[in-house]
């Protein structure tokens, strides 16, 4: 691998090294898709002539809103190659929820201050509202159309520190935020990556069901393995969360060695996968199976370890790690389950991390996710002071280095208040070090208050998900002010989803409530036992804990709110029906 300046270039170098390699695309039925790095460079050069044809200067803002993978990697790099910025955006909600969907990307097209959206054949005349209101918008183009003569136009030299791309947030504590990343960051985190989490050798082959527009899936798996000329297999994130068993079969067949997902997809592939799906499975040749994008349960990795060991998988494949937009992706990795059981009430009361005996009921197990990056640099501060604290001291995680963005697009104001005044990024979320590794607590905005303590949600939530007939990783634990009580003490709800039948579930909320105060000392005010799909999730399948509490607060939670990544999914389906019906109202017409 050698050292390109930009992901355009390393695409080129990728091509040269690698001609046999790239990437290979699977649709909802397996079938298969090769398009080799020289291809890949050759259409994404296509789309980018296209672009520049119609109009695209350097620096325009190109939206993209495209569900296929096949479709969308080409239309991404191509933007690139161009010297456009492209903002990837999630495809639209059902089409029972498409005007929140179109207010949705009306935002982001403003935030943005986009000049361009690029989509597919199926969602253009649903989309089509969204040109029609934005101001500014020049054209909405539909990404198979994009393949022009690159010879007939000069496509510019990118410079590292430019803008690459702008990288909006999940919005699970705050709007959605667009980060810029420049092709200095993405080299910085890319490299990063490679030398000090992937260790690629030439036998390697990441396989991912990830959606691309998400940072974990798009820097993980398609700008990382471009970067060191890696082949991958895209999954299409419908077919994982229809048959888990999918994900687990691909990495086996395909020979897959580096894999990853968050907290929820290694358990969900741990509880629904059946024995009979997994005949003539070998795992064996995963070598990193890596967990991020949400809090992370070491039981739910342990649990997956050991489903799967029959079949070849090693635990210490496991690489829990930690990072965010802001950061581009990835801030560390720890190589092995490596945890800590610390005593959840000197947690609570005096924020420090103190180490108990594994086998006393009242600890938390904290997972190490391994120390920050060669080259950058994480700091734990005081949340009031901004004093730098000693290890085992919970504060606010701080971090510095080529990885961190220089600021949100177009939004001084929030870009002044992310970084302190020797210029640190404010993560915003709450953690400790302990001989160097990041040990992550939870989100300062989440942190639940009752009489001076301290209680992290994901704490409670992890206690609450170990008593049996809750569905693992959809709980949530918030606060809310007390009525009347006048000792001003917050309430403490949680919202567990649940299979069981309603005549179980009153049972089943005193058993949450019985394990939280065991495991946490905290009495539980309020469970709630909600059908599965109540809990609302951002569009990575991050639990959105504000929204949760305020559809609690107005008694909401009875209707479903399905996880981001089956609501993309399903607005995909519904998309294609109603075009089939429109083409069909259409032959009749004729």
């Amino acid at each position: 691998m050698m050292n390109p300046r930009t992901i355009v270039t390393a695409l080129s170098e990728a091509a040269a090294a690698r001609p046999d390699k790239g990437f290979l695309f699977l649709d909802e039925r397996g079938h298969a898709t090769h398009c080799p790095f020289p291809a890949l460079l050759r259409r994404s050069h296509g789309v980018a002539a296209a672009l520049i044809e119609r109009g695209l200067q350097r620096g325009d803002r190109v939206v993209l809103a495209i569900p296929s993978a096949e479709e969308f990697v080409p239309v991404f790099l191509g933007t690139l190659c161009a010297g456009g910025l492209p903002v990837p955006v999630y495809p639209p909600l059902s089409l029972a929820h498409l005007s929140s969907y179109l207010e949705y990307c009306r935002h982001i097209v403003r935030a943005a201050r986009a000049d361009y959206f690029v989509t597919n054949r199926e969602l253009r005349a649903v989309l089509g509202s969204v040109g029609e209101a934005a101001v500014g918008l020049r054209d909405m183009m539909v990404g198979a159309d994009l393949d022009g003569d690159p010879a007939s136009v000069a496509l510019p030299d990118l410079h590292p520190g430019e803008p690459a791309f702008i990288q909006f947030t999940s919005g699970s504590t705050s709007s959605p935020r667009g980060v810029v990343v420049t092709h200095e960051n993405l080299m910085a985190n890319s490299l990063a990556i490679i030398r000090e989490g992937v260790h690629p050798t030439p036998d390697d082959h990441a396989v991912s069901w990830l959606p691309l527009y998400h940072d974990m899936g798009l820097f993980g798996f398609v700008i990382s393995p471009i970067m060191c000329h890696m082949p991958v297999t895209l999954i299409p994130t419908l077919a994982f969360l229809k048959r888990p068993a999918t994900w687990i079969r691909i990495l086996s067949s395909h020979g897959g060695t580096i894999t990853y997902a968050p907290n929820f997809g290694y358990a969900l592939t741990t509880q629904r996968v059946r024995d009979e799906e997994l005949a003539g499975v070998d795992l064996s040749r995963v070598r990193i199976a890596g967990c991020g994008a949400e809090p992370i349960q070491a039981e739910t990795l342990r649990g997956f370890a050991r489903r799967f060991a029959s079949h070849g998988f090693r635990a210490s494949a496991l690489v829990p790690s930690y990072g965010m937009a802001e950061s581009t992706l990835a801030v560390s990795f720890s190589h092995g389950l490596v945890t800590e059981h610390v005593r959840a009430s000197r947690l609570a009361e005096a924020g420090i991390a103190e180490l108990a005996d594994p086998g006393d009921p009242a600890v938390v197990e904290a997972v190490s996710c391994g120390p920050a990056f060669a080259g950058h640099a994480v700091r734990v501060v005081d949340r009031e002071t901004g004093a730098e604290l000693p290890e085992r001291r919970v504060g606010e995680l701080r971090l510095k280095g080529p990885s961190v963005m220089p600021g949100y697009y177009q939004d001084a104001e929030a870009t002044r208040a992310v970084f302190d005044d020797q210029e640190w990024l404010r993560t915003g979320d709450l953690g400790y070090l302990a001989a160097s590794r990041i040990f992550v607590c939870g989100r300062l905005k989440d942190v639940i208050i009752v009489h001076g303590k301290n209680y992290y949600p994901q704490d409670i939530e992890w206690a609450a998900s170990r008593v049996p007939g809750v569905r693992a990783g959809n709980v949530v634990a918030f606060r809310k002010p007390m009525s009347g009580a006048g000792d001003g003490r917050e309430g403490v709800v949680i919202v567990a989803e649940s299979r069981l039948p309603p005549e179980r579930r009153a049972p089943l909320g005193l058993e949450i409530q019985q394990a939280v105060l065991e495991r946490c000392g905290l009495r539980i005010d309020d469970v709630v036992v909600a059908e599965p799909g109540s809990i609302p999730k951002t569009t990575s399948g991050k639990v959105q804990r504000a929204r949760t509490a305020a559809l609690h607060a107005a008694g909401q939670l009875a209707r479903r709110h399905p996880d981001g990544l089956l609501r993309v999914a399903r607005n995909l389906l519904h998309s294609q029906l109603a075009h089939l019906r429109r083409g069909a109202l259409e032959r009749r017409r004729g």
